[in-house]
């Protein structure tokens, strides 16, 4: 069976096909944890302004394990997806086509009309397959999170975005280097708004429910020190390659020495340790590793660290937002403005450069950065309005 279809979702989801004037029908696909930061805020938001809008909620399944996706779900208090892929691992290729192939059966088993149009957000395998696939049926694409770019082809993600934008019929983007990138690439002005950063809405929505360091290590098995530093890595390119992977275990571990380390472990990093021998090299280090963790608990934990490394682009994003140093090892990010106005420094990959500019960060307080235009946790409400307009141009709406 390719997918489930879970429940009849809200009031949005009746049948509308024996009503004159049908309802509006925006089809939103989740995949990754980041996604359901992102949609969680836009669902709350189209809910308030467009209560008629018929609102599918579809979740591929990219990341499976329910601490990465399951249980941030009821972190940010989302209703259950409507339908459920269940695609799970596998190789970019086999990934992506598999989401194509299952959500293809998805749109062939709904009864006609087809979605008015899908919305994606991010820049997981999800996003650009099942942009793909709506794109192919001439159902128009909506893009949250459009015109990021690295400058980098060889990451995937970078691949998945800037297909995604080609594919979109608008795009809403979370920084104002944005617009001049898909500017650049032939997208027309008309089909971009800034609406800024939705990310952040949730973050400032869940901040006062964040879970306390010290009651994530206490559950986990650890006293939490009095300042520690949060490391996350995932990045192929720091993980697969197991040389690459035991040099950055080495500069992490001289850094523990002086700071300890928290290390909520990805399940592609566990596996990447596994393989590569090198779980007893971060036990040697007394770097602290910890399952993946609930929305809450990274929030908790990121909210009250001296520093942050990591290698994801919405880490890069949720430090800037509570002010606190991070250090982004990779030697680009998709996400300039968190260099220039917000908390981040790029690091590289090199250990001494690494060890180097985290002994600088210590010794000066690191950077505390300012806040990007529109990161003020009013973005959705932007989203909402400009899909409903868009919705509004295209179609008529009850």
């Amino acid at each position: 069976m390719p997918y489930q279809q879970n429940h009849p979702g809200h009031q949005g989801h009746q049948d509308h096909r024996a009503s004159p004037t049908p309802a509006a029908h925006l089809l939103c696909v989740v995949a990754a944890r980041p996604n359901l930061m992102k949609m969680a805020p836009i669902l709350a938001a189209l809910g308030r302004q467009a209560p008629a809008l018929r609102v599918t909620l579809l979740h591929t399944g990219q990341h499976y394990d329910p601490a990465m996706s399951g249980q941030v779900f009821a972190d940010l208090g989302m209703r259950a997806p409507d339908i459920a892929l269940d695609v799970g691992s596998g190789s970019h290729a086999q990934q992506t086509a598999e989401i194509m192939r299952r959500f293809d059966a998805v749109l062939d088993a709904h009864p006609p009309p087809a979605p008015d149009a899908v919305l994606v957000v991010g820049d997981v395998n999800s996003t650009l397959a099942c942009a793909l696939v709506a794109a192919k049926r001439a159902i128009p694409v909506i893009h949250v999170e459009a015109g990021l770019r690295s400058g980098d082809r060889r990451m995937p993600e970078e691949i998945n975005r800037v297909l995604t934008d080609q594919l979109s019929a608008l795009l809403l983007t979370s920084e104002d280097g944005a617009r001049a990138n898909l500017l650049r690439e032939g997208i027309a002005a008309e089909r971009i708004v800034f609406t800024g950063n939705v990310m952040i809405d949730s973050l400032r929505r869940q901040l006062p429910r964040a879970v306390a360091p010290a009651t994530t290590l206490r559950l986990h098995g650890h006293a939490c020190p009095p300042t520690y530093g949060l490391l996350t890595l995932h990045r192929p390119s720091n993980v697969d390659d197991a040389g690459q992977l035991a040099a950055l275990l080495e500069a992490l571990g001289q850094l523990a020495r002086q700071l300890p380390l928290l290390f909520p472990v990805h399940p592609r990093t566990r596996a990447a340790l596994r393989l590569a021998g090198l779980e007893q090299q971060l036990a040697r280090h007394a770097i602290v590793c910890l399952p993946p963790l609930g929305y809450l608990e990274m929030l908790g934990l990121m909210r009250d660290a001296r520093l942050v490394l990591t290698d994801s682009g919405g880490i890069q994003e949720e430090s800037t937002a509570l002010g606190v140093p991070c250090l982004t090892l990779r030697e680009n990010t998709e996400r300039p403005v968190t260099v220039s106005v917000g908390t981040n420094t790029l690091a590289g990959t090199q250990p001494a450069s690494i060890v180097a500019l985290a002994r600088g960060m210590l010794e000066t307080g690191g950077k505390r950065g300012a806040m990007p235009p529109l990161w003020d946790g009013h973005a959705a409400e932007r989203v909402a309005a400009a899909v409903i307009a868009w919705l509004a141009a295209h179609r008529e709406l009850p």
